[in-house]
């Protein structure tokens, strides 16, 4: 996951990006509190538009890349039996 830091409010998430429908975004409480659009909301609304302006910018400019993850995710990439 690399950090992205909102071009708004300056907040700053993880994000990983898997494909262009897929992006994943970890956010903290100290994050939600200094969001300017969900420190109102809270995170019922599931997404800061000027945040999500912010990935769509660092995709654009090559600072996030599409995440080359090839282990299962729900595994951790430990082998089951």
């Amino acid at each position: 996951m690399e950090q992205v830091s909102c071009r708004s409010c300056g907040t700053c998430v993880l994000v990983e990006k898997f494909s262009p429908q897929h992006t994943s975004v970890q956010w903290n409480k100290a994050a939600v509190a200094a969001c300017t659009e969900l420190s109102t909301t809270g995170l019922k609304s599931h997404t800061c538009h000027a945040l999500r302006d912010s990935i769509d910018a660092a995709v654009a400019a090559g600072e996030l890349p599409d995440s080359t993850r090839d282990v299962d995710v729900r595994t951790r990439g430990r082998t089951l039996p």
